[in-house]
């Protein structure tokens, strides 16, 4: 690679050509793949158990069986010396560190395995769980938290008056209201919800009230000069002067409500995912659990994506400006 090209890649504050993005996007992913997959195929690298293949004399060994790599060892020296059989194994990661293979296999039989019990729920309908608490509990929180956040961000009186609470209740951590939630919403979805609302609503005011003070003031000096009173500024100005970022705000504020979603659902009732990674790792399935936590990832980038391109259709001229 030339000095030039290399400049180029990490030139200050310019985008990157189509093909180098796009490559550089790709290995963002195929870098942490191929680390996991090295600590799961190559054997010296990190493998501290050991996979029984024939327990030989050792009457605990079993076959199949995941015992320590010290033990393994200590039991086949003090066999050496005798003529009774030797304990085989090969080099194995604990269970709990499934391999990729293992991991892509679980994504499919996930979905096509039986639940165990009757009151159990398939994997698709614990995700549609989860899906319904997300959207509710950021729904409320953007109902409320929205509006709150521009009329702060817009005037200083709301600012006074909404924003120190605000700024004293958004550390503290929405699982400590778990309890209580339960005690006044009931023990299904209702308190799962209050604490995705909680996570976000009190970031989501400050967020959106710091958008909003980041209008050009221009704009507004400017439509005051044409006559335009509070409500025509508010109504006219500053919400369509912020709508890009304050729709760029609620893509990043959704990532945060996933973020919460595990605490939630271990309040009240077990359902939405989090039941299931519990019930797979109860059974050992770690694999299923790996795929569990994935789905959660996989939903909530191509949300995400998805938003960003409706984005760039909703506000074309933002992408332009950015060319320019």
């Amino acid at each position: 690679m030339s000095t030039t090209s290399t400049m180029q890649w990490f030139a200050v504050r310019k985008d990157l050509r189509p093909r180098p993005r796009f490559i550089i996007s790709v290995m963002s992913f195929v870098l942490p793949i191929l680390l996991w997959s090295l600590f799961s195929y190559v054997p010296w690298l990190w493998h501290p158990k050991v996979e029984i293949s024939d327990p030989g004399a050792v009457s605990y060994f079993k076959q199949g069986m995941l015992v320590d790599k010290d033990l393994f060892y200590q039991e086949l020296t003090k066999l050496e010396d005798s003529a009774m059989a030797l304990p085989q194994g090969k080099p194995a990661n604990p269970i709990y560190l499934p391999a990729p293979h293992e991991v892509a296999v679980a994504f499919y039989t996930a979905f096509t395995t039986e639940p165990k019990r009757r009151s159990e729920k398939w994997l698709h309908e614990s995700l549609w769980d989860s899906i319904q608490v997300i959207f509710w509990g950021f729904f409320l929180s953007s109902l409320i938290g929205v509006p709150l956040g521009i009329m702060a961000g817009t005037y200083d009186f709301f600012s006074r008056l909404f924003e120190p609470f605000i700024e004293f209740f958004r550390y503290l951590p929405a699982p400590a209201f778990g309890a209580l939630a339960v005690a006044i919403l009931g023990i299904h979805h209702a308190p799962k919800i209050a604490i995705i609302f909680i996570g976000t609503f009190f970031q989501q005011v400050l967020v959106v009230s710091n958008t909003a003070r980041k209008l050009d003031p221009s704009l507004l000096e400017a439509a005051q000069t044409l006559g335009a009173k509070n409500k025509s500024l508010l109504f006219k100005v500053v919400v369509p002067g912020i709508l890009p970022d304050l729709y760029r705000d609620m893509r990043i504020l959704l990532g945060w409500a996933w973020t919460y979603l595990i605490v939630a659902e271990l309040i009240g009732t077990s359902s939405g995912i989090t039941w299931f990674i519990t019930q797979q790792a109860r059974y050992k399935n770690f694999d299923n659990v790996f795929a569990a936590i994935m789905m959660i990832g996989i939903i909530g980038i191509t949300t995400d994506l998805i938003l960003a391109w409706l984005g760039r259709r909703f506000f074309p001229w933002q992408q332009q400006s950015a060319r320019a």
